[in-house]
């Protein structure tokens, strides 16, 4: 049933605009606002970049939902750097937050360097960061007119001790091949690569700790 234009009873009621307070982890979505600047050489292709016309500077135009907690539903927005006619800086900030950002959708730990785990850092285009969710610390500072603002500048990796228990997977083991991570109840860090191998083949079906 639809509610008539002209009552406004029904409506939901505003949601506060109090910032998210500074270093706060939060799950979120990030989808990029096209800005339509290609270019091939580099990789950056699909529309997806951004050129500023102040600076000629490239970037991605991100947007941040939360998808969960206490914060569900809020947005907040950044700059993801790919090239800045200043120098490389910019360019290699963006590149860090997309390898975090990796790490984190994919449960791949900072320190994995195995195949599977640099597999996971590649993408084939930007399409793959549209829609992409990750865990979250956000920050806060001013907007062009002076105010504050809520920012994503950093992406929580499974090597954060919140990582686990925030995006609802088991802990991972300090080493391994990317994809095995330690049973939740394991306190070593090597608890993954010191499981029994099955000698033989078990009377019950899969051993517990294959379960």
């Amino acid at each position: 049933m639809t509610s008539n234009w002209n009552d406004f009873n029904d409506a939901e009621q505003q949601q506060g605009f109090d910032l998210i307070p500074k270093g706060t982890l939060v799950p979120v979505r990030m989808t990029i606002k096209p800005g339509g600047h290609d270019d091939p050489a580099q990789g950056w292709t699909g529309g997806y970049a951004t050129e500023s016309f102040e600076t000629g500077a490239i970037y991605l135009a991100a947007e941040f939902v939360v998808t969960g907690g206490e914060h569900a539903k809020r947005k907040m927005w950044s700059n993801i750097g790919l090239h800045s006619k200043k120098g490389p800086t910019w360019g290699q900030m963006g590149r860090s937050f997309i390898r975090a950002v990796l790490n984190s959708a994919r449960n791949v730990h900072p320190q994995d360097n195995s195949p599977q785990a640099a597999a996971a850092r590649r993408i084939q285009g930007f399409h793959e960061l549209d829609g992409i969710e990750f865990l979250a610390r956000v920050d806060v500072e001013k907007d062009a007119k002076g105010l504050d603002r809520n920012v994503v500048k950093l992406a929580v990796e499974p090597d954060h001790p919140e990582y686990a228990k925030l995006m609802g997977v088991p802990p991972k083991a300090k080493s391994g091949g990317g994809t095995s991570g330690a049973p939740a109840q394991a306190a070593p860090p090597y608890a993954a690569t010191a499981m029994p191998a099955p000698q033989r083949a078990p009377v019950t079906g899969k051993p517990a700790w294959a379960q």
